[in-house]
């Protein structure tokens, strides 16, 4: 089968091409034959070696295909051994992808518990893009924030695969949804999809700017800050209010004023990918009819795997970068 494979930590020129063996059959796994995965921010950490992965090495945690021994639809939840606890995943917990070949390949081998039926009416590419993100802001919005109808929600960082999804879940909920974007153009478009409003995050007075955004003028009930900037994010929140961080790709260690914490009645909600019992949370939210399927950016061959990476990572992308067999 072809496959991407990594030879080496780097740039996106490490993705390259090439023939390699299918996967072996295991009891308790199934195979896929892919038919579209995505891309994930995920991704670039891997490339560049922040996991530490196997080297030669086929990243991707999204794809949705055909399962092999069934010939059923199905998209992939890229979360891997999360065991028997609702409230965090166990010790061998992964990511497809990191240590196990992922999905940027013609097929994949992931435990049967890992497949779920494709969503009826997505496109192959709406299914691939599901999974990551999907996953993540459900378990991010509802298990953990408790998310209600009638709340203030706003979402730092507008325009990516985990922005969009968590408007569209939020929308769902009956939240009203509120952005921070990095231009004018992501700002409009999140408006044209359902957000409420929002401000743009291009200097550290933006916080203080949003918060006036809110219902009452005196912040959010939930913030959703996707990347490492909690100092910033926790000054829009109301008292009482909570905020969940799910990434560090913007900064990786946070200095905050402890005082000005707990006299909030601030909750701090820490929260990754999640389990299969959310991603079944997430597709009957999907049956119902109240979540629209992802926003697709673009579509990539799977040879262009490397045109992709720099597409993702120039920042420019609205929604999800999709690969194609």
């Amino acid at each position: 089968m072809k496959a991407i494979v990594m030879s080496g930590f780097g740039e996106a020129e490490q993705l390259v091409a090439r023939d390699v063996a299918e996967p072996a059959q295991r009891p308790g796994w199934v195979t896929v034959k892919l038919e579209a995965s995505a891309l994930n921010w995920h991704d670039v950490l891997v490339r560049r070696g922040l996991y530490r992965s196997p080297l030669p090495h086929t990243p991707g945690a999204d794809g949705a295909g055909i399962r092999t021994d069934t010939g059923e639809q199905v998209v992939i939840t890229p979360s891997l051994f999360w065991g028997k606890r609702t409230e965090a995943p166990a010790a061998d917990f992964e990511i497809l992808g990191d240590a196990t070949a992922g999905t940027y390949a013609e097929y994949v081998s992931v435990p049967e518990e890992c497949v779920l039926p494709k969503p009826e009416g997505y496109s192959w590419e709406q299914a691939a893009a599901l999974g990551l993100v999907g996953i993540t802001c459900y378990r991010a919005l509802v298990t953990r924030a408790a998310l209600a109808a009638g709340e203030s929600l706003l979402i730092v960082g507008a325009g990516g695969g985990v922005s969009t999804m968590a408007q569209a879940l939020g929308c769902a909920i009956g939240a009203d949804v509120f952005v921070t974007a990095s231009g004018v153009g992501k700002l409009d478009r999140a408006r044209a999809s359902g957000a409420s409003g929002g401000v743009l995050h291009d200097d550290d007075g933006w916080p203080e700017r949003a918060r006036v955004l809110a219902p009452g003028a005196d912040g959010f009930d939930v913030i959703l800050d996707p990347v490492g900037l909690w100092s910033h994010s926790v000054r829009a929140l109301r008292p009482g209010g909570r905020l969940v961080v799910l990434g560090a790709n913007v900064a990786e260690q946070v200095t905050m004023d402890v005082r000005p914490f707990f006299f909030g009645q601030y909750s701090l909600l820490g929260t990754t990918m999640g389990s299969p019992q959310d991603f079944s949370g997430l597709l009957g939210l999907i049956a119902a009819g109240d979540v629209p399927p992802p926003t697709i950016d673009s579509v990539f061959s799977l040879n262009e795997a490397a045109a992709a990476h720099r597409r993702l990572e120039s920042g420019q992308a609205i929604g999800k970068i999709v690969l194609r067999n």
